[in-house]
């Protein structure tokens, strides 16, 4: 298949609509005091499978809008979409270029290759969600909504960043791994340049 505007822009809403199912539908939501909440869900893992796929900017792109789209219809988590669209697309970022620009898993045949930069792209990307989203979450609470119980809700925003990563990355590579063969041979799988 060519490597047309009209199938990015498809497959980035395809993604877009995963996220916001699996990260809506498919999360365990904890309250935290001061009516605040976190969760545990596998949103991530398909802003990074898409990072896979189709590169960084669109795989970034439709996690991020997927995700965006699920805080602002959910009133416990409405005033923190502009954080999720900043960092879900900056998952989608770093995994595209370690994996595309790096290591290069769409120009090789070698699955051992391609799993190595798997891990360490989609690792790359999540952590850098695991430790940004609670440091952004805290100081977005603290500086701009004003709130005083930022220290107490921060350590459980990192434990379930962290449990959020290792998950979304085990997901996300095993369903990347699985789909690799189908798509080669449907010849939906794109080259990314």
């Amino acid at each position: 298949m060519k490597h047309d505007k009209t199938f990015q822009i498809a497959a980035t809403g395809l993604i877009a609509a995963l996220s916001y199912v699996v990260f809506t539908f498919l999360q365990i939501k904890i309250t935290l005091p001061g009516g605040d909440a976190t969760s545990i869900h596998l949103g991530n893992a398909v802003c990074v499978l898409g990072a896979l796929l189709l590169g960084g900017t669109c795989g970034g792109l439709g996690g991020a809008i997927g995700m965006t789209i699920g805080d602002l219809l959910d009133p416990v988590y409405v005033i923190y979409a502009p954080k999720t669209f900043i960092l879900k697309f900056c998952i989608g970022l770093i995994t595209g270029l370690i994996a595309h620009r790096i290591g290069h898993i769409t120009h090789t045949a070698d699955r051992s290759h391609i799993l190595r930069f798997t891990l360490l792209s989609g690792g790359a990307g999540l952590l850098f969600n695991a430790i940004f989203d609670p440091l952004f979450g805290y100081f977005y609470k603290l500086l701009i909504l004003g709130k005083p119980a930022a220290e107490v809700v921060l350590a459980y925003n990192i434990a379930s960043s962290s449990i959020n990563a290792v998950t979304s990355l085990i997901v996300a590579s095993a369903l990347y791994m699985a789909l690799l063969p189908a798509l080669k041979k449907s010849g939906l799988y794109l080259k990314l340049s």
